[in-house]
């Protein structure tokens, strides 16, 4: 008797699940509100690209803010090594942020005559410039392995082409698009410096500032992890600086003494290459060389073997001396870094993407490594 009533038991299906709208049902119920799911997620796309448009439309006023945070970053541990020697912050603050204000118009009134100097001299000796290249002893040695005068042709008609006022216009937007080019990095630099300001007299209160977002519990973890990464962006900073300079200084004495054009305005394009470890180095090796051409042949020649010698120095023995109390970032990640960063944000992104990836390296060493490890 209990063995047929098992059999009945399971011979019997359970009521099928009927779909419906309303709460009137005699199985199990599943309500579907269709217009309800779809019109939250039509209101949470709409909100995720009114995001994402009004952080493209910051993305230069994320990117300056950035790049003054990395700055005060660089500039703290000499605000730090000034308060070690029984100056007030506010006083120490100042006369790094005097320096660097002192340095940056140096600079700008350094460079721009002789960019106008030689702007003037290059319009003017531009047929001799193009006939000197045309006729030099490396256009023929290219010649004759091509055949013909292909090349000597083909610097002819390029020369022809740039000194048309209408086609170099149009090469370079015209002369209000460099107008407004250059009025904007001035505005850039300005707001970059007083945010660096801003930054630099309110560091500690920012981090513990961040620290209250943090649980009690692991506050202490986050301030030495927060710490950490603070003080290896700002070595790396001031590394970076370090090597540019030296760079910059080496080349402006080697320029002279080859007799390249505009010496100083090259050391600077050397200067700003060096901020960007690996490639920048090489890329403004080869702006420096190729500038060179409008002295001579042997001129870039010489540029050429200095700087393939200079960036076997920089990368075996400067580097690492110079760097060696910065976080350590993998050569694939700077070049990563620094072509995504250049992508997004031009010169400016790829200098802040480095110490980006370098917190991140901090991060995932530091937190996420020991989680794993734990678990």
């Amino acid at each position: 008797m209990w063995t047929r009533k098992r059999r009945l038991a399971a011979s019997e299906e359970p009521p099928a699940a009927q779909v419906t709208g309303n709460a009137e049902s005699r199985g199990p119920e599943i309500r579907i509100r269709a217009f309800r799911i779809g019109f939250v997620g039509a209101l949470g796309v709409l909100v995720a690209l009114l995001l994402g448009g009004i952080v493209g439309q910051l993305g230069t006023v994320i990117l300056y803010v950035a790049l003054a945070l990395f700055l005060a970053l660089g500039l703290d541990p000499v605000v730090s090594w000034l308060q070690r020697r029984d100056l007030p912050r506010w006083l120490a603050i100042l006369l790094v942020v005097v320096a660097v204000v002192g340095l940056f118009v140096g600079l700008i009134a350094t460079l721009v005559p002789i960019v106008i100097e030689q702007t003037k001299i290059l319009i003017e000796d531009w047929d001799a410039i193009v006939e000197g290249v045309r006729d030099s002893d490396f256009v023929g040695w290219l010649n004759s392995l091509v055949g013909g005068d292909a090349i000597q042709q083909a610097i002819t008609a390029g020369g022809d082409w740039l000194a048309d006022p209408d086609n170099l216009g149009s090469l370079t937007g015209g002369l209000l698009a460099v107008g407004a080019g250059i009025l904007g990095g001035f505005t850039g630099a300005t707001i970059v410096l007083i945010l660096m300001l801003y930054f630099l007299a309110s560091l500690a209160s920012m981090k513990r500032y961040a620290a209250r977002f943090v649980p009690a519990s692991s506050r202490p973890g986050f301030r030495s992890v927060s710490e950490e990464i603070t003080g290896s962006v700002g070595r790396y900073v001031i590394g970076q600086l370090s090597l540019g300079g030296l760079n910059g200084v080496l080349s402006l004495i080697y320029l002279s003494i080859i007799g390249a054009p505009a010496p100083i305005l090259l050391a600077f394009i050397a200067f700003l290459g060096s901020l960007v470890p690996l490639i920048g180095t090489l890329t403004g090796a080869i702006i420096i060389t190729l500038v060179c051409f409008a002295a001579s042949p042997a001129t870039a020649l010489a540029a050429a073997i200095y700087y393939l010698v200079y960036m076997q120095v920089e990368a075996y023995v400067l580097s690492p001396r110079i760097m060696s109390r910065a976080v350590a970032v993998p050569g694939a990640l700077v070049v990563i870094a620094a072509i995504a960063g250049g992508t997004l944000g031009g010169v400016l992104g790829a200098l802040v993407a480095i110490p980006v990836a370098a917190s991140l390296i901090i991060i995932v060493e530091k937190v996420v490594f020991p989680r794993q490890d734990v678990l």
